[in-house]
């Protein structure tokens, strides 16, 4: 995995981020290739392709918002995106790893015990459940979930603090989808702090993120079961 690791320490370096944890980010990235080669993890399998459009895309966050010491829940994750990578650049993250599908969870578990991160979450549950137990509980949410924004609100932002953040990872032509997602944010509690276009390096891919702060208590009948959500959205 010699092009995994070269092309992730240059991007590293283009971020400005650490390169400490790129034995970490590499060793994860041989255990999801070997392990999507049974099961559905990823349909990115090129070394430097993970490199750039996993961790990195990730990475990038970091640039874009302080998660030092932050309690931090990565909705719909995945293979672990981007709440791994994270939690490996930033060491005083909480991280919590949340995915309704069992098998990612079974696999973010073994991953997370291979590199002796004994402090990560991994939780198999849906988002609207698992708020029942964990309302307004965290610093910050994270998502780059495909899933239309307002969904992608009413999912996160009851799991957010008041004063936290939702950091919503989409694509650079999103101007639509954040249009009609208004109704949503101010529904549920959040106000559009920020919009944040960053450059993935190595590729000519460009990505945004939508910061929505919230600013006040979700109310209490929101999330909706995901039924609703998706026939109803916000």
């Amino acid at each position: 995995m010699k092009e995994m690791e070269q092309a992730l320490r240059q991007g590293l370096q283009e971020l400005g981020l650490p390169e400490t944890a790129a034995g970490d980010l590499v060793a994860f990235g041989e255990q999801m290739l070997k392990t999507n080669e049974v099961m559905n993890l990823t349909a990115i399998t090129d070394p430097r392709d993970v490199a750039a459009l996993h961790f990195l895309d990730s990475a990038a966050l970091l640039t874009l918002w302080d998660f030092r010491g932050k309690s931090v829940v990565d909705v719909g994750t995945g293979a672990g995106f981007p709440g791994m990578p994270l939690r490996l650049l930033e060491p005083t993250v909480e991280m919590t790893l949340l995915d309704s599908l069992g098998k990612r969870i079974t696999f973010l578990e073994g991953a997370c015990a291979q590199l002796g991160l004994e402090d990560v979450h991994c939780v198999h549950a849906r988002a609207e459940e698992f708020a029942a137990s964990h309302r307004e509980a965290f610093d910050v949410a994270t998502s780059r979930a495909v899933a239309a924004l307002p969904a992608l609100l009413e999912l996160c932002l009851p799991l957010v603090k008041v004063g936290g953040v939702f950091l919503a990872m989409k694509s650079v032509d999103c101007q639509a989808e954040l249009a009609g997602a208004q109704t949503a944010v101010e529904t549920l509690g959040g106000a559009v702090e920020a919009v944040k276009d960053y450059a993935i390096p190595g590729t000519d891919v460009r990505h945004r993120v939508v910061v929505v702060r919230k600013v006040r208590p979700t109310p209490a009948k929101y999330p909706r079961p995901f039924a609703k959500i998706k026939s109803r959205p916000l």
